[in-house]
């Protein structure tokens, strides 16, 4: 509980800039309008649109406030404050169901371009499952990038866990089937896979994916499958085009968004959802180990709007 706590104070920290960017204009019109119009709304939309929110998720949110607006009467704009930050929780809310990997013999593929925190994703997640008492197999199949392997065996050093392959110019397909044997004679529980992190030649990148997912079918055809791509939520609307065509070249389950803190465009997390039908799973706003977490709409979107004055009406379960 120590921990949540702890990162619930980052990610508010993390998402300063984001507040201000999104927020502090939300609450100017809440404020500087007298009676909700349509000029209310337009203005309200552009702002989300304005802070990473995307056109389609700045819609949903609007089209369900009026919603909500007409089904209660709601007739002050202030009052609309807390509607919006509801609608806003409901876009994200991604259901327990999302972490099933967990609790399965799983094989989770992590993607993501380079430079994006991909290795650094895996370390964390392979510490946080060992934490769980399961038993993690790595596989270093991204043996395109020069000392991607060295990078990942300091992570799995760290959290525990075993680590197959990370031979630079090796066959990801042979690591991934080495990986899966040992995976199997050693039971773990959880085989995390490092793949290539190029999209710049998609068909490539497609048919090597392929001839993994071939792999695992044929080799532990038992197995959960599950598919995270990492983004750098600092790169914005940048990050939601990287995973359309990721989505293009595989099937994704969930996003991991790191480098949350420090970033104006933390609105993407509900941008990445609303846009793609897919889960933010989860989100990074540090370097520590602790500093990855699972995503929680109902924490995310508390700390987005946070004001100080929260913490003295903290029981209240209003925001």
């Amino acid at each position: 509980m120590e921990e949540k706590k702890g990162f619930f104070k980052r990610l508010v920290s993390g998402l300063t800039k984001t507040r201000d960017n999104i927020v502090s204009g939300m609450d100017s019109i809440f404020h500087g309008f007298s009676k909700i119009d349509d000029e209310f709304y337009e203005e309200l939309e552009e702002t989300l649109i304005m802070g990473d929110i995307g056109v389609r998720a700045a819609m949903n949110i609007l089209d369900d406030l009026k919603e909500k607006v007409r089904a209660q009467h709601i007739k002050e704009p202030a009052d609309c404050r807390q509607l919006l930050i509801d609608s806003i929780r409901e876009q994200m809310d991604v259901g327990e169901t999302a972490y099933e990997f967990e609790n399965r013999t799983s094989v989770v593929f992590v993607i993501g371009v380079n430079g994006v925190g991909k290795t650094t994703t895996i370390g964390k997640l392979a510490g946080k499952l060992r934490n769980q008492g399961k038993r993690v197999v790595i596989a270093a199949a991204d043996t395109f990038r020069a000392a991607a392997g060295e990078q990942l065996k300091e992570w799995a050093d760290r959290a525990s866990a075993d680590m197959i392959g990370g031979q630079e110019g090796a066959d990801p397909a042979s690591v991934i089937y080495d990986a899966v044997a040992a995976a199997k004679a050693r039971k773990a529980d959880v085989l995390l896979c490092d793949t290539a992190g190029r999209l710049h030649n998609k068909k490539n990148l497609m048919e090597e994916l392929k001839k993994i997912n071939r792999v695992i079918d044929r080799e532990y055809p038992e197995a959960f499958r599950e598919t995270l791509v990492v983004l750098d939520a600092s790169t914005g609307q940048n990050a939601l085009t990287q995973a359309k065509e990721f989505n293009e070249v595989t099937d994704i389950t969930g996003v991991v968004l790191t480098k949350m803190d420090g970033t104006a465009k933390g609105g993407i997390a509900v941008a990445i959802q609303a846009e793609l039908g897919i889960p933010v799973k989860y989100i990074g706003v540090g370097e520590s180990i602790d500093d990855l977490q699972k995503f929680d709409s109902e924490e995310f979107v508390k700390a987005l709007f946070y004001r100080k004055e929260d913490d003295n009406n903290d029981d209240t379960g209003e925001i």
